[in-house]
């Protein structure tokens, strides 16, 4: 049976000498110390080691199972729940006014990684319920805000999202689910909605539903669209449940992976719903949950790839086969272990490298949406903004790929349930479909985001990339030519890539847009390239100031020097497809397939 480490040691690293959060000025950070954030960490991965992995495998193998209109969730997975929320877990980074902890998101983010590494399926129950309470706590009003807020930021009621529906999903405006006005100023809902993660379940007293669909007589297509609070159970004046909404489950759905999670068809027939926001202006408010979301799914590739490396990693050392060649490692046994072969070391390097960059990428973005809500940055909020797609696409491809080469590392066991590799690889795939398809966040990058604000935001991360490496350059010759050249080429290649979209996208969208997924990953390399010359920098200080933990800084620069050598220099594959353009993306008719 696998098993999982909380990577405590490596996050402090990024939140405290990459990031320096509690020097940042960002209100709260002052809070968090080294020691602060350490306690809470420590507690964090020991509920995910000894409460939520445990749970892992039982949950692939049981999955959840719908009788008589109920769904019931896997064995362990209530009493886990119920831990987590006597933790305050749930509402770590929510408001304190509805019983939240009120810490930064970038806490949130970083235990978030930890519990969803340990089991996937079970943390997203309250990671859905956290992104609508993030949607009512933006778009509500003060008595939404007052009735649903605190039940659902302690996980007494949960909370989902209903966008797609059988015949549309990233086009929304082609949805048909109505709500009728009614006298009272409430809606009756009607429609059917598919995919539904945390649908339903055994776990909370009430789910609060947060649904898309159509006013009739509003404008066509995706601008009249809106967004109600359809509960499960009607909540009277005080607060108390009444009766049963008109919302049921039709089934639930047979899943490639996290399968104790209850991803459900739900059917809505004239269940009354309170809207949420301003008439004809739901996807606004449901953006402000998927854009959470969206951070949180690149942030599950990440976790992903971390638990299926630290399997893959053990079993390397611990598996004989074959002799090193050269010289025997291993004289008293039949064989030398995995890990003593070039291109298992390759292939680890590979995980390692990812996840370690993803892991600051991750917490880094966490810190611009602390930045944008906390100090109201404009500039921090435009610049996560445009790395939205970038952390959401390049982190969840790249994660189930890192899967993939875990479970590759085992051979034959690998693909043997009994192992449980292929779980981290099953359970890794969604990741690149909801929230938005990869496809579609690459779409996103290109046709919208680079030209917000009149490419304000993307001008400003070149300029910090430029300021970086000019800054930089100069602390040591081995650093410069390891760390800050690749980061220049890798940069320069990614200011082509956007001067070809520019040239020649206008005269032939198809030119921008058959690049947009290269462009992604290419970004995405940046990104990660710009963490490791930040993580390099961090970790050279601390030995030349003769850090006691030597050991751990070097792998750290070592780890850094194999991502800029053999991962970065991708960036000019990606060019060289992104400027040979549409023509031959677009050459084949249809019919020609």
């Amino acid at each position: 049976m696998p098993s999982y480490t909380a990577p405590i040691k490596d996050t402090q690293f990024i939140l405290h000498n990459v990031l320096k959060i509690s020097q940042s000025g960002i209100p709260g950070y002052d809070e968090l110390d080294a020691d602060f954030t350490n306690a809470v960490l420590e507690e964090a991965g020991k509920i995910s080691s000894e409460v939520l992995h445990p749970l892992n495998t039982v949950g692939d193998i049981e999955g959840c199972r719908l009788e008589n209109g109920v769904v019931y969730t896997p064995t362990g997975f209530k009493a886990a729940f119920e831990q987590v929320k006597e933790g305050g877990w749930t509402g770590l980074d929510m408001p304190e006014q509805y019983g939240g902890q009120n810490m930064p998101y970038v806490m949130g983010t970083a235990v978030g990684e930890m519990f969803s590494a340990a089991n996937q399926a079970f943390t997203m129950y309250q990671g859905l319920t956290h992104g609508a309470a993030s949607a009512i706590l933006a778009h509500g009003t003060d008595a939404q805000k007052d009735t649903y807020l605190p039940k659902m930021v302690s996980c007494e009621w949960t909370g989902t999202m209903n966008l797609t529906e059988p015949h549309c999903g990233t086009d929304l405006g082609l949805m048909r689910t109505k709500a009728e006005p009614q006298d009272d100023g409430s809606f009756k809902i009607t429609g059917q909605k598919i995919f539904i993660s945390s649908g339903d379940h055994d776990m909370a007293d009430n789910i609060i539903h947060l649904v898309l669909a159509k006013i009739p007589g509003g404008p066509d297509g995706i601008k009249g669209v809106s967004l109600f609070i359809v509960p499960k159970f009607i909540v009277k004046d005080d607060g108390s449940l009444g009766d049963r909404n008109g919302v049921s489950v039709g089934k639930i759905e047979e899943k490639m992976g996290i399968h104790g999670n209850s991803t459900c068809v739900m059917n809505y027939d004239s269940a009354t719903g309170y809207l949420l926001g301003t008439e004809h202006k739901g996807m606004r408010a449901m953006f402000t949950m998927m854009n959470e979301a969206r951070l949180g799914v690149g942030m599950q590739g990440l976790a992903q790839a971390e638990a299926a490396y630290q399997n893959a990693l053990e079993y390397a050392k611990d598996r004989l086969q074959g002799r090193d060649v050269t010289g025997v490692k291993n004289p008293d046994g039949p064989a030398d272990p995995l890990i003593v072969h070039p291109d298992i070391r390759r292939n680890l390097m590979d995980q390692k490298s990812f996840a370690e960059g993803a892991r600051a990428f991750i917490l880094w973005g966490a810190k611009m949406i602390d930045q944008a809500h906390r100090a109201e940055d404009k500039d921090a909020d435009g610049l996560i903004s445009l790395l939205t797609p970038v952390i959401k696409g390049f982190l969840t491809d790249q994660g189930y790929d890192m899967t993939v080469q875990a479970q590759q590392i085992y051979g034959g066991h690998g693909y043997i349930e009994e192992w449980g590799m292929s779980q981290y690889t099953r359970d890794a795939r969604i990741a690149m479909i909801y929230e938005g398809a990869n496809g579609v966040q690459a779409l996103d990058l290109v046709g919208r985001k680079l030209a917000q604000d009149g490419g304000k935001h993307v001008m400003a991360f070149f300029e910090m990339v430029k300021n970086f490496c000019k800054e930089n350059g100069d602390i040591s010759e081995g650093y410069s030519k390891e760390f800050i050249e690749p980061l220049k080429a890798a940069s320069k290649d990614l200011q082509a890539a956007g001067m070809y979209f520019m040239q020649n996208g206008m005269t032939n969208p198809n030119n921008a847009l058959s690049g947009s997924y290269d462009f992604m990953h290419m970004f995405g390399h940046v990104c990660l390239g710009l963490m490791w010359a930040e993580m390099a920098k961090a970790a050279q200080a601390e030995l030349d100031a003769g850090s006691s933990d030597a050991a751990f800084y070097e792998t750290k620069i070592a780890t850094g020097r194999y991502y800029m050598a053999r991962q970065l220099p991708a960036t000019a594959l990606h060019l060289s497809r992104i400027q040979t353009g549409g023509d031959t993306v677009m050459a084949l008719a249809a019919d020609q397939f």
